[in-house]
């Protein structure tokens, strides 16, 4: 794994966190990112409102979070190999204006009135496809648009903005659904894709250049192959998953327990559990100095796991925020090291490969957990469902010792990755 430690030595020397705002690259790409995701935001909240407004079917609820996720299991290799082998620019560029084409449709179709559930559940498998396409490549240009020196602090304010949008989108689309409906959150969410697309327009990447002289499957079995040899990135894999199969039954039933205190109340809660994930970065680096990375992650699944349980079990508003401001601090003290090492365990040439299997198997672990969930809930209610994936979290981690994630070069400040 890359170690980090001159970069802590130099913080620890004066230099600011906010170095990177500096380069005007990616002060630009930070700005337009955080504008982006806080429509993805805004769309999340109005596809899980919207279909609590066509159907009362936790089953159905539970498919609007799978269906976005469901592309992982189609496309995410095939997509890691092309960014390792294409310019990472024009894929890049081809997934933006997908998922502008995607959310428009979407709006449109809403506020004319022809949105079936259905309707909905396919065009969010096509904004989810185009998220999958985007993702690997996305996450492997930062290197490219920051100075090495400044490489590790920009991970950080990525983090940052990405949890600032988390906390401003979902309270932003709860008032837009409020007053306008979910059609025009997404129209707005449409519109949050040109930032980016216009710095990719005006980005002059260097030219690279891109040896492929295998073909796709090959270099998605070379992807693999490497993979299997490496120890840190089986321990990342296998966390992922456990982690995503039982956390995810919170979000793919959230619109269910919100759904009394209508689209604004549902959008609170979500920008609850984002401001939770902003506290939670800011004391992760004193827990490290105290408890091991693999401390840190056993303490914030338990404590995951009863945010789970509770949300189940409380019927007061303010209590709900309260139990998902903890939730997000747990949220983020989990993914802050799964995120970091699977930036860091694979060399340049094979980067974005490892980053698409990491995706895989979380974004998978999403769909298939979403599903699972939503379908014991229509069965047993929401409160036994989420007390059984509260169960499930505790369960998983039983695998944990056989996999243990070094601490060492570790940096406890999350990468983005769209959940």
């Amino acid at each position: 794994m890359a170690t980090t430690g001159n970069h802590i030595q130099r913080n620890e020397n004066g230099i600011s966190p906010l170095a990177p705002f500096a380069e005007p690259l990616f002060r630009s790409l930070w700005i337009a990112s955080v504008v982006s995701y806080i429509g993805t935001w805004m769309q999340n909240v109005g596809a899980g409102w919207l279909m609590t407004q066509i159907t009362r079917s936790p089953l159905m609820v539970g498919l609007v979070q799978a269906a976005g996720a469901l592309p992982v299991f189609l496309v995410i290799l095939p997509a890691g190999a092309l960014a390792d082998m294409v310019d990472r620019r024009r894929l890049l560029l081809f997934a933006q204006w997908w998922m502008v084409l995607a959310s428009a449709t979407l709006g449109i179709l809403t506020l004319t009135g022809w949105v079936s559930q259905w309707t909905l559940l396919l065009l969010t498998l096509a904004l989810g496809l185009g998220s999958v396409m985007n993702d690997p490549a996305w996450q492997a240009i930062v290197p490219e648009v920051v100075s090495a020196d400044n490489h590790a602090r920009a991970v950080a304010l990525n983090s940052a903005g990405f949890n600032v949008a988390r906390a401003v989108g979902p309270a932003l689309g709860g008032m837009v659904i409020a007053a306008a409906g979910s059609g025009v959150a997404f129209l707005l969410n449409a519109v949050s894709f040109f930032g980016v697309i216009l710095f990719l327009y005006r980005w002059k990447r260097p030219h690279l250049e891109v040896v492929n002289s295998r073909s796709l499957v090959m270099e998605i079995r070379a992807g693999l192959s490497f993979a299997r040899g490496s120890a840190t990135v089986k321990a990342v894999l296998v966390r992922a998953g456990v982690f995503s199969l039982g956390a995810t039954a919170l979000l793919a039933l959230l619109p269910i327990i919100a759904r009394p205190f209508g689209s604004a109340g549902f959008g609170v809660l979500l920008g609850s559990l984002g401001l939770g994930a902003l506290a939670g970065a800011a004391v992760l680096p004193r827990l490290r100095q105290s408890l091991s990375v693999d401390a840190v992650v056993a303490v914030a699944v338990i404590v995951f796991a009863g945010v789970t349980y509770a949300m189940g079990q409380a019927r007061d508003f303010d209590l709900l925020c309260i139990i998902m401001f903890v939730g997000g601090i747990a949220w983020i003290g989990i993914l802050a090291c799964l995120n970091v090492a699977a930036q860091t365990m694979s060399p340049a040439w094979v980067r974005a490969r490892s980053l698409s299997m990491y995706l895989l198997v979380l974004q998978g672990g999403m769909a298939l957990g979403s599903t699972f969930w939503g379908y014991l809930a229509t069965h047993v209610g929401v409160p036994q469902a989420l007390m059984w994936a509260g169960l499930a979290l505790i369960a998983g981690l039983c695998v944990l010792p056989w996999h243990r994630l070094s601490s060492e070069g570790l940096r406890l400040a999350p990468a983005v990755v769209r959940d």
